[in-house]
Formats: structure tokens, C-alpha cells, sequence
């Protein structure tokens, strides 16, 4: 038999072997195979999912209907069959017409067949590893608040407590006028002190005992408290995946941090704000295995937790430091509340992450699954 006869009708080679279509729909990376006329000719599961079609609707359609026109992922294809030769192009902003979001891949286009009109385009997100390495610097910026929370709490707080005792006693025996400009005074000590309490949790380096979290008891609980307060007037949205396993961490701390992403998002949107939305999901991502510091354990951080809004989303100058302390675009803002996100995360050994598009601003946890059989075992492997 013949070096192609050995192969089945389906592209598979003998009895059992996968078809050449199910090895490329197994791929996690999005591919599509590009005809002559800019037609889109085959696409894998994992180009559905990127571009949010099905197959049947992409291949109604041309290149430039989900792609930009002034992309360059357009001329990338060209310069393939010009050269019918591989090209590669990395760092390319990609704006989905349907969505309007914006992801930085990486393309890699590489001619089909001998005439060289077939193009396939195999995309792979940089998001992943660029949150990866953003994580790291919000962890870093957040450990230097270490040394400076423990300062801060013995040089300040004590002075103010002074300073707030004596504009006491003088509130006591001054006009009235007088009485304004003391209350003011303990007014803003109190804030200074309630600034310095939140950065001293920068340096809590107590263990935490962790175990198993259901996620959707926490996300529950801030919802409940949310409408109870400052979220009232707020429509809450949730979007669960039921068959999500339980979370390996700290359920006091991660409702802290929800919370934290809540009150940031009901801000956003505004107290006046007629037709806020803040969406509440969970969703199951394989494929993510990050370093432990210090380590050559890998742990996977399948569980994905988000809150998004519909403000007005995140500027792109502030997206870089977003997690740093101090920064902020609220006027009685501290600029602490992400930075704390991101420690409690990062202590969790996972990772936080911001997609700031406008009316659909999201904040992303990828979080580890507990797996253990039982909780002396779920620390160790936190650890």
C-alpha cells in the first residue's frame, strides 16, 4: 500500500488513529485557514471561542469581517503568498469588531498547499504571560509596602492620637467657630489612621490557614452585602458555572477581595446611575500552570472568578499601575484597595488582572483548585 493509502478518508492513519480535523480542534491555540478570495475556509474550536462565531457562521465570512481592515494581520497574509513562505509577527493588537475588545497576539501564517493561495493563521494570546509578569511587579510593589506599614504604624499613629486628644479638649472650651476647625482636625486624623490601619495589613506575614472555598457561597455573601449598601441601586448579574470546584484558599480573605472588586466596579458606574450592571461569573480554564518563587513546583489556576461593570472602564495610561499603591482616579481615594487585591492573590498563588474595556470593564481572578483529600494535605500543596 501506498504512503497515502495508509491513510483513512477522515486524514487518520489506520484503525483508531484521530482525524486530522480532531487533532487541530484538540489544539488550544485559535487557527484558521484563509482561501484565495480572503474567505475563511476551516476553523478550530479554539478560533470559535476567540472570535466568538461558530464555524458555520465563520465560514460565511471573510478575513476582514472579523478581523480590522488596517490590521496587520491582512498584510501578514499577503506577504505569505507573495514570499509562500512562513511568516511570523508578534505583539499585534487585534480589535474585534464584534466586542471591541483588544488583545495582543502573537501570528504565525504559513502557506497551504503548493500554489500558496491557502493561508493558515494560528493566533496565541499574549495575555497570559503578560499577566504573569504584570503579577509579579504588583506582588513587588506590594511587599514594599512591608517596611513602610510597620513605619508609618508607630510613627504616626501615635503622634495623632495627640494631636486628636488636643484638638479634643480645645473643642471643649473654643467658640464655635472655633469647634469647626477642631472637628476638622479629628476628622482627618481619624482618616490618617484609617489610611495607616489599611497598610499595616501589608504586613501581616501571619500563615493563613486555607482550605477548601465554594466560591459561589463567597461571591453570594458580597452580593447580599452589596445590595444592602452601597450597590442598592445596581442590577446584579450572575453567571456561575455549577460544576466548579472549590477554591484552595482563605474564605475571609477572598471575600475581602471580592468585596474590594465590587465596591471599585458600583463606584465606577456612579450613584446616579439609571441602568448599572455589575456581572458576577465563575468559569473552569485549563491550560494555566504558574511557577511558585523560589521553586520548581508548577500549580495550575483553573479557577477563574470575575466582576465586570459597564462604567466607563479604565484609562490606558492608569492600566500599567493599577495595582500599585496610591494609585487612584477618586478623589477621596487612598489608592490601596488593588494593591491589597494583589497581595491576597498573589498570597493565594494566584493571579489578578484588569481587561478595561469601556461599559464592559473587567477584573479577572485565576485562582488554584483545591484537590486535596483533606486539609493538612490542601495546605502543604497551598505552600
Amino acid at each position: 500500500m501506498s504512503e497515502e493509502g495508509a491513510w483513512d478518508r477522515e486524514g487518520g492513519r489506520g484503525r483508531g488513529s484521530p482525524t486530522s480535523e480532531a487533532v487541530i480542534n484538540a489544539l488550544p491555540l485559535p487557527v484558521l485557514t484563509v482561501g484565495a478570495d480572503e474567505r475563511i475556509l476551516h476553523c478550530n474550536h479554539a478560533a470559535e471561542s476567540f472570535f466568538d462565531h461558530s464555524a458555520r457562521l465563520m465560514q460565511r465570512r471573510r478575513l476582514r469581517d472579523i478581523i480590522p481592515f488596517s490590521s496587520p494581520i491582512i498584510a501578514l497574509v499577503a506577504e505569505v503568498r507573495r514570499r509562500r513562505a512562513s511568516v511570523s509577527e508578534y505583539r499585534v493588537e487585534l480589535t474585534q469588531p464584534r466586542s471591541g475588545q483588544e488583545r495582543s497576539v502573537d501570528v504565525f501564517a504559513t502557506p497551504l498547499g503548493d500554489d500558496g493561495e491557502a493561508v493558515v493563521l494560528m493566533l496565541q494570546e499574549r495575555t497570559i504571560a503578560d499577566k504573569m509578569n504584570r503579577q509579579l511587579t504588583h506582588r513587588g510593589a506590594a511587599r514594599s509596602m512591608i517596611a513602610l506599614g510597620a513605619m508609618l504604624a508607630h510613627e504616626i499613629k501615635n503622634p495623632l492620637a495627640g494631636i486628636r486628644g488636643a484638638a479634643q479638649l480645645l473643642e471643649q472650651s473654643g467658640a464655635e467657630e472655633d469647634r469647626l476647625l477642631t472637628r476638622l482636625i479629628c476628622d482627618e486624623s481619624d482618616r490618617i489612621v484609617r489610611i495607616v490601619e489599611r497598610m499595616e495589613l501589608f504586613g501581616d506575614e501571619r500563615p493563613v490557614e486555607r482550605g477548601s472555598v465554594n466560591v459561589h457561597g463567597v461571591l453570594d455573601q458580597v452580593k447580599r452585602s452589596a445590595q444592602s449598601g452601597f450597590a442598592r441601586h445596581i442590577r446584579f448579574v450572575e453567571n456561575y458555572d455549577p460544576s466548579l470546584p472549590p477554591v484552595l484558599g482563605n474564605r475571609d480573605q477572598l471575600i475581602q477581595v471580592i468585596l474590594n472588586l465590587v465596591k471599585n466596579a458600583a463606584e465606577a458606574i456612579g450613584a446616579d446611575a439609571v441602568d448599572g450592571e455589575i456581572t458576577l461569573s465563575t468559569a473552569f480554564r485549563t491550560g494555566l500552570r504558574l511557577q511558585i518563587p523560589g521553586s520548581r513546583e508548577r500549580v495550575s489556576l483553573p479557577i477563574e472568578v470575575a466582576v465586570r461593570d459597564n462604567g466607563p472602564g479604565v484609562t490606558a495610561e492608569l492600566l500599567p499601575d493599577l495595582f500599585d499603591p496610591f494609585v487612584t482616579t477618586k478623589a477621596q481615594g487612598s489608592g490601596l484597595g488593588l494593591a491589597l487585591v494583589a497581595k491576597i492573590v498573589g498570597d493565594h498563588g494566584g493571579i489578578v488582572e484588569c481587561d478595561p474595556v469601556p461599559r464592559r470593564t473587567t477584573f479577572r481572578l485565576l485562582l488554584p483548585m483545591s484537590s486535596a483529600r483533606d486539609g493538612r494535605e490542601s495546605v502543604a500543596e497551598a505552600e
